[in-house]
């Protein structure tokens, strides 16, 4: 189906066609599928765009220490913690923004959608966003070009990887920033997009479905503490770097001459690793 290669043999194979290769598992051809409502030639022309824009922006490339400065207020990082259903926790904090350069913002939050898909444990395909409001205002909001190109990207490039996004608590001002960013959401994703308010009953059971309350931050109706160390979360990110090269055949490149993503050193100021 669609154009998987038939020639089990890699050698003399482009680094890109190899990259293709790994990213076109069957796992992958059936959120494509999913996506499309398992239309066959819309889900194959859906891949293929992706495969072009994988191939321009090369998100599996991006190393940590291109994006860390968007993350030193933990605007948005993985947490610490899964669902009930073992998915990967993206928390998401708009009012922490921190930068100006929309491109950076859209980097950062792509390479932290490729680490929470690396840190799926196996079996599970998506992923859970926690998105808390505290500190956010029109001020602190995304243009709603940036906006688009975020939910374009999530949408045709990372179908079926979103299982749910909790909107806890957000100000009323919020709502006609919504109206205008919810038509560029497919009926997929926008039934995926979860309203949470503390004092509304259904809701909060709705989020208590889904997280154990005890690893679930205060900030969204848990009883842990909402940390974010934005060394300790670089130190994880550079190891996770390693991990990401050794995944996508990298570290094999780069001995061999062919370049490739480059793999930063850990940085001299974070802490020495735990022993």
């Amino acid at each position: 189906m669609f154009f998987r290669k038939s020639n089990p043999s890699h050698d003399g194979e482009s680094v890109e066609l190899q990259k293709e290769r790994k990213y076109c598992t069957d796992a992958c051809l059936k959120r494509y599928l999913e996506a499309r409502n398992w239309n066959v030639d819309k889900s194959k022309k859906m891949l293929e765009e992706t495969l072009r824009w994988r191939s321009s922006y090369k998100p599996e490339e991006i190393r940590w220490h291109e994006v860390a400065i968007e993350g030193e207020t933990g605007k948005v990082y993985r947490a610490n913690f899964h669902d009930r259903h073992g998915r990967t926790v993206l928390i998401l904090r708009p009012g922490m923004q921190n930068t100006t350069s929309m491109d950076n913002q859209i980097k950062h939050l792509v390479y932290l959608i490729e680490n929470a898909i690396l840190n799926l444990p196996e079996g599970q395909e998506q992923m859970a966003w926690l998105i808390d409001f505290s500190g956010w205002s029109l001020s602190t909001n995304v243009p709603i070009k940036s906006a688009r190109d975020t939910v374009n990207i999530l949408q045709n490039h990372y179908p079926e990887r979103l299982a749910v996004a909790f909107l806890y608590s957000p100000p009323r001002i919020f709502e006609a920033f919504w109206r205008v960013v919810k038509y560029f959401l497919d009926p997929k994703t926008f039934q995926k997009v979860k309203f949470v308010y503390p004092k509304n009953k259904d809701s909060v059971e709705l989020m208590r479905s889904y997280f154990d309350v005890d690893n679930l931050p205060t900030e969204f109706g848990g009883k842990a503490t909402l940390q974010y160390d934005h060394e300790e979360f670089s130190r994880q990110m550079a190891q996770d770097d390693v991990k990401s090269a050794k995944l996508w055949g990298f570290d094999k490149h780069q001995s061999n001459g062919f370049g490739g993503a480059e793999v930063a050193p850990e940085p001299e100021c974070l802490a020495p690793p735990l022993s």
